[in-house]
């Protein structure tokens, strides 16, 4: 597990609770995105508390922050677990990211100034840059900074926080997809449609490509939900090989 900076030294009461809290969930979050925390792994408080340097009522609150966002999940006698989606969750949950984002990308193309137009276009060109330098954390920064920029062009505030939440609870999906095979070429490919779409002004064709964009990823998700269960499949009968030859 990556070792962050502590700032636990710090009177987290000088720095602003919910600023500290923040932070800790940030961190936590980061840790799931990155792969460095699984989903079905526990996480002690202990852990959090190294992990994020924040001390353990601040890590309490962040992971009650977290678990309303649907990535940890507290378990009686066992305490926090990163949360697990079945595939019946992440199809609903990407159908509806889908008709979201595909309603941001025609408010964009209806409301969002030059300026952003011209923001949108270097996010992706950003995003281009870290697939081409292998910089997966720099794919993921610049990703956020794209629908951030999409989100903030549509000017629908309730939108933006709803695509927030999906965003978050996605998070476990990320970084495994910008590994896979192929698919940083045809992302690539679907966000410069994304871009082409809003720069022509064709609110409809942005609406579409938005779309297109977010079912390949719901396709991708659920490749990795397989992979994840073959591999967890493959280590119980492992588990159970092995138990029998000891018996």
């Amino acid at each position: 597990m990556v070792q962050q900076q502590a700032f636990h030294g710090e009177d987290d009461n000088e720095r602003g609770g919910a600023g500290v809290r923040e932070m800790a969930a940030d961190r936590i979050r980061a840790a799931i995105v990155s792969g460095d925390l699984l989903p079905g792994q526990r996480v002690p408080e202990r852990e959090l508390c190294a992990l994020t340097g924040a001390a353990r009522t601040t890590v309490r609150e962040a992971v009650r922050q977290l678990e309303s966002e649907g990535l940890i999940t507290s378990i009686p006698y066992r305490g926090p677990v990163i949360a697990e989606l079945t595939d019946r969750e992440a199809r609903d949950i990407y159908e509806l990211r889908a008709m979201l984002e595909g309603q941001a990308g025609r408010l964009f193309v209806q409301r969002a100034s030059g300026e952003f137009v011209a923001e949108l276009r270097r996010t992706v060109e950003d995003i281009g840059r870290a697939h081409a330098a292998r910089d997966m954390v720099g794919v993921i920064t610049s990703s956020d900074e794209f629908y951030k920029v999409l989100t903030e062009g549509a000017a629908n505030k309730a939108l933006s926080q709803v695509l927030l939440t999906i965003h978050n609870r996605l998070a476990l999906f990320r970084f495994s997809s910008t590994r896979w095979p192929g698919r940083a070429e045809r992302s690539m490919a679907e966000l410069r449609d994304i871009a082409d779409a809003v720069q022509a002004r064709d609110a409809a064709a942005a609406e579409a490509a938005c779309i297109h964009h977010i079912e390949a990823a719901a396709e991708l998700a659920l490749m990795v939900l397989a992979e994840r269960a073959r591999g967890a499949a493959a280590a119980s009968r492992s588990r159970s090989s092995n138990h029998g030859a000891r018996s």
